[in-house]
């Protein structure tokens, strides 16, 4: 079996070797079956880490060139070290899977955080709105919010303007910003949003008052979130330094007993 292997190693390494079978040419070009794989939500995360310049397609497949190169290095290292086995394999694919998943994961992960600090935008971005949409109706305002909107917010502000350009008149574009990004009332201002777009000229007054004011309530309760950040990191800080000092002073009444008793 080991001759087999060696056999099928050598060959593959001539075939890309001589480029007969090309690996930039399969990762760079031939990508529309690979980026079938790509999770469903990659490209919103690469936008909320990266923003809007950073190709999404390119990053994904980096991580599958990650995950193959992975796989081929280990296995000639298995290869030359002749430990070739069934279960050997089996742990090599895990692995090549890990490196290939830790991507998708780290942006994940950087999500959840990043999700306080999104929760936090959202006010402002809609103060923005609401004075935008005193002048324009709500799919304008929208539309012309887009440039003083932070960049996390970009993607789903397009995709849901252009849902609204398409003819949709229901509250479903609205909800699926609100889906996409789920943060605190997130669901209940888009309800308040559609409803502004909805309302008579002669309603809208009202309507713009309602939504001023959540809006004003989200902006408090941001401030408030921003103000016990800071005084939890004033604590952590303040901990850090009597635990520091406190041990600080325990080492030296310490060596000065052993120097006393003569230890």
């Amino acid at each position: 079996m080991l001759e087999t292997v060696i056999i099928i190693f050598l060959l593959g390494f001539a075939l890309f070797y001589t480029d007969t079978i090309s690996t930039k040419k399969f990762f760079d070009n031939d990508t529309g079956y690979l980026l079938a794989l790509k999770e469903k939500d990659y490209d919103f995360l690469i936008a909320a880490k990266y923003g809007e310049k950073v190709n999404p397609n390119a990053v994904f497949m980096a991580r599958m060139k990650n995950g193959f190169y992975t796989f081929l290095i280990f296995f000639a290292i298995m290869i030359v070290a002749g430990s070739i086995s069934f279960l050997n394999v089996v742990m090599l694919l895990v692995i090549s899977y890990v490196v290939y998943k830790s991507g998708y994961s780290s942006l994940k992960s950087y999500y959840k955080k990043y999700m306080a600090q999104i929760d936090l935008l959202l006010p402002y971005y809609l103060k923005n709105l609401e004075i935008l949409c005193q002048n324009y109706t709500v799919p304008v305002a929208l539309a012309r919010s887009i440039d003083q909107a932070p960049d996390v917010f970009k993607p789903g502000l397009k995709e849901m303007i252009a849902k609204i350009d398409a003819g949709d008149s229901t509250i479903q574009p609205y909800m699926d910003f609100a889906i996409t990004y789920p943060v605190r009332d997130s669901m209940r201002m888009m309800r308040l949003l559609y409803r502004l777009g909805l309302g008579a000229q002669e309603n809208k007054y009202k309507q713009l008052l309602i939504f001023s004011k959540s809006v004003s309530s989200l902006q408090n309760k941001a401030r408030e979130v921003k103000y016990k950040q800071r005084l939890d990191a004033m604590e952590k800080k303040t901990m850090i330094m009597l635990v520091v000092t406190g041990g600080g002073t325990m080492a030296i009444l310490l060596l000065s007993m052993l120097m006393m008793f003569g230890i």
